[in-house]
């Protein structure tokens, strides 16, 4: 079944306007971080898909050893920007991976299995025409304050979503030769 045939069948009753349907590997070599976005709201439709592609990740022994903390209140965004990134008041979303680093089993693969999670997001939403930037650079201890994270968790990352303002261009990778290595280093 193609693609598209597929997303037709699953999605007959809902509109998906805006969204194209493109191979996942264009949408990998497509995207960008984005730090500029418009002043346009996510739809639930579309923020749905996002957490569905983070539901739907796999996860050690299927655990699902996170919790994702949405933030869309624009005081809390910018308490936030203030500390971290300056950018995320702008965001309309922005989606902060808490990982269960002592669940039973699995605890060691947790901060794995949340960034497994978010990176689905990221990709899911980047196929949806929006934008993300994957924001690893935070007071730990802040961020559980200001959102009333439990002690259990740890936070991962923080990522911003929203439609782009901007278009970056590619940046340079290391070539296969620097990254990879067949049987053996």
């Amino acid at each position: 079944m193609s693609m598209r045939v597929h997303i037709e069948k699953k999605y007959k009753n809902e509109a998906i306007e805006n969204v194209v349907v493109t191979s996942l590997f264009d949408v990998i070599l497509a995207r960008r971080s984005i730090r500029r976005y418009e002043d346009k709201e996510i739809s639930k439709n579309v923020l749905d898909k996002i957490l569905e592609a983070g539901r739907q990740s796999p996860s050690a022994a299927n655990k699902q050893p996170y919790h994702f903390v949405i933030v869309t209140d624009s005081e809390i965004k910018q308490k936030m920007s203030g500390m971290f990134s300056r950018f995320l008041k702008e965001a309309p979303v922005v989606i902060v991976g808490c990982a269960n680093t002592k669940a039973i089993l699995t605890g060691k693969w947790a901060t794995i299995d949340t960034t497994i999670a978010l990176e689905n997001m990221i990709l899911a939403a980047w196929s949806l025409g929006v934008g993300s930037c994957w924001i690893g650079s935070f007071k730990e201890q802040k961020v559980k304050d200001l959102l009333k994270i439990p002690k259990n968790l740890k936070v991962v990352a923080l990522v911003s979503f929203g439609y782009p303002a901007e278009t970056p261009k590619a940046r340079k990778k290391k070539s296969t030769h620097e990254l990879f290595s067949i049987n053996h280093f």
